[in-house]
């Protein structure tokens, strides 16, 4: 668990696997050597998959069971530069050969998820999976991302201010990546390179609600800023 002292900023890499899952629209199902392209999930994600713990639902024995790999790509809904932010992965076993139109092949025995990320790495159990509170704002990023920037894009560089320490020189641009309930996070863009950076929320959201008040004050912090800048100038 994480100590209650500490103020958590950004989400953990099972809450990262089960956004990703929820959001995703589409995956690719490989298993007997085949991939199966799924689209449509309907914010499903895994939901397509009956995932269940090892020695429940009754699986027959194993050496019929199937090896299967599920693969979900996250990608920005923003036009950020390099729009990919993260795999996952996430393998078991079927009781059947997977089809798509077969509900009885579509129960697999969790094995373990991966989340390939900027930051590394990372292994989810089934038991961290289960373990994690739904992110509010899952279901919202893309709208709510897509419409900070087609909207009020002159508010991207109010919180680049925020950004500490300051950015570099020769910045090209400033874009949102990301946001999860504990914050916003921009990427910030170099000619030949670039950076991310996190703003956190005061506290993370309970509710989606929230998420208006939590980018006020955000952008009230990131006035506050600049004011204290011309003062020093």
């Amino acid at each position: 668990m994480r100590p209650h002292s500490t103020r958590i900023t950004q989400p953990t890499p099972a809450e990262r696997v089960h956004a990703i899952l929820h959001a995703a629209q589409s995956m690719t199902v490989i298993s007997d050597g085949c991939h199966t392209e799924v689209h449509r999930l309907d914010g499903a994600g895994a939901g397509h998959i009956h995932l269940h713990a090892p020695g429940q639902d009754n699986p027959p024995s194993a050496h019929e069971r199937r090896p299967v790999r599920l693969e979900f790509t996250d990608i920005a809904p923003t036009a950020v530069r390099d729009r990919l932010r993260a795999r996952v992965t996430v393998t078991g076993l079927l009781a059947l050969p997977y089809s798509d139109e077969s509900p009885e092949s579509t129960c697999m025995e969790f094995g373990q998820a991966l989340l390939k990320d900027d930051q590394g790495r990372h292994f989810v159990s089934l038991d961290q999976l289960c373990a994690v509170t739904p992110d509010p704002v899952t279901g919202s990023e893309a709208d709510m991302l897509t419409h900070l920037v087609d909207s009020h894009q002159e508010l991207v560089p109010l919180l680049v201010r925020l950004v500490q320490p300051r950015p570099a020189k020769g910045m090209l641009r400033a874009i949102p990546l990301a946001m999860d309930r504990y914050g916003v996070t921009l990427r910030l863009e170099y000619p030949v390179t670039h950076t991310d950076v996190r703003l956190p929320f005061a506290t993370p959201l309970g509710n989606i609600d929230q998420a208006g008040t939590q980018i006020r004050g955000l952008l009230a912090a990131a006035r506050r800023a600049s004011h204290r800048g011309r003062l020093i100038v």
